[in-house]
C-alpha cells in the first residue's frame, strides 16, 4: 500500500545539516501553522575532517504530495503502531527535528470529508532525519478519527508470504500486471505462482514475458500451464484447474493473512473455483477454494 506525504518543517539548524536559504510555503494551510519549509542535505565528516556530502535534497516535496510504499508495521500496544514508509534509493528524509508532514491518502475515494473533500492530517516522524531509505510515523487510533482509522485499516508492502495467481484465457492481463509490479520492486519478498488455463497451445498469451519473468526471477516466480486440448508432446498440466492442482501448485489455506489467492478467467471457472461474482461485487466465497478451507479474505475474483 501506498500513501502521501508532503514535507513541511519549522526551521532548525544543525552540524549535519547544510547551509541553505530558507523558503517560504505557499501552502499555508497544509502546514498547519509550521510556516517555513526546512532545507538542507546531508553532510558527515570523512577521515580528513572535510565535509561529503551523501545527499542533497529530500525525497520529500515541501509543496508537493508524492507517494510512498508502506513497508512495516509496528504493533506499540492496544491502539498505536509505527507505520515504517519506505523511502526510495536508500534515501534518508532529512526533515529538520521537531518537523511535521501533511499526510493524505493515494486513493481520492478512500478518505474524504462529508464535502467530498481529501482528509490530511499533520504527524511529526519518530525516526532521525538521517535515517536511510525509512520514515516511521506513530500514528494512535481513535474511534472518531477518520485519518487514524483510514492509515491504520492499511496494509504493509510484501504482507503476504505466497501469492497465487489462477488465470484463463484473456483473463490472464490483470495477473500479469501484478506480478510484474510487484517482481519489480527490489524489496519483494512474495512468492508467486501463475496457473495459467487455455483450450490450446496457441491460445497461451504473454507465454515470452512469464518465461522472461521466471528466468530472471526464480526464486520469486513461477508459471504452471494447463491446457483443455493438449499436444501429443505436452509436458504441462491437462484439462480444468482441479482440487489436486491447486493442492500441489497453491499455498495452503492454513497460512491464513500471508497467503492470498487472486482469479481472473471465464465466469464458468472463476465460479468453479471460487463461487460466482455477484455483479461488480465479490459475491460469497465458493468453489474448491471454499471446500480447501480458503476464506473470503484469502481470495480475491476480478
Amino acid at each position: 500500500m501506498t500513501t502521501q506525504l508532503f514535507r513541511t518543517a519549522a526551521r532548525r539548524t544543525f552540524a549535519s545539516e547544510a547551509s541553505a536559504p530558507n523558503k517560504s510555503s505557499n501552502l499555508p494551510f497544509y502546514l498547519m501553522g509550521a510556516g517555513v519549509a526546512g532545507l538542507g542535505g546531508y553532510y558527515y565528516l570523512n577521515s580528513t575532517g572535510k565535509a561529503v556530502s551523501l545527499q542533497e535534497k529530500s525525497p520529500l516535496d515541501p509543496e508537493n504530495f508524492k507517494d510512498f510504499k508502506l513497508k512495516k508495521i509496528v504493533p506499540y500496544n492496544h491502539n498505536t503502531s509505527q507505520f515504517i514508509f519506505e523511502l526510495p534509493d536508500n534515501e534518508a528524509s532529512l526533515l529538520p527535528v521537531a518537523s511535521c508532514l501533511v499526510v493524505r491518502s493515494s486513493d481520492p475515494e478512500a478518505l474524504k470529508d462529508p464535502k467530498g473533500k481529501p482528509i490530511i492530517r499533520p504527524y511529526t516522524p519518530i525516526s532521525p532525519p538521517n535515517q536511510p531509505g525509512e520514515l516511521t510515523l506513530l500514528i494512535k487510533k481513535y474511534d472518531n478519527g477518520n485519518a487514524s482509522k483510514h492509515i491504520h485499516s492499511l496494509k504493509a508492502h510484501n504482507e503476504f508470504d505466497q501469492v497465487a495467481l489462477i488465470g484463463g484465457g484473456s483473463g490472464i492481463t490483470p495477473l500479469y500486471q501484478i506480478v510484474t509490479h510487484a517482481l519489480s520492486n527490489p524489496s519483494n519478498r512474495t512468492k508467486f505462482t501463475l496457473i495459467f488455463s487455455n483450450v490450446t497451445e496457441a491460445d497461451i498469451l504473454l507465454r515470452s514475458e512469464f518465461t522472461k519473468l521466471k528466468e530472471k526471477y526464480p526464486s520469486k516466480f513461477d508459471v504452471v500451464y494447463s491446457l483443455d486440448k493438449p499436444p501429443k508432446d505436452w509436458t504441462g498440466l491437462s484439462g480444468y484447474v482441479s482440487k489436486e492442482v491447486l493442492e500441489k501448485h497453491v499455498a495452503p489455506a492454513s497460512l491464513g493473512e500471508k497467503v492470498k489467492v487472486f482469479i481472473c478467467g471465464p465466469p464458468g471457472q472463476v465460479a468453479a473455483l471460487g463461487g460466482k461474482k455477484d455483479g461488480m461485487k465479490q459475491g460469497e466465497l465458493g468453489g474448491i477454494l471454499k471446500e480447501l478451507g480458503y476464506t473470503s479474505d484469502q481470495v480475491y475474483k476480478f
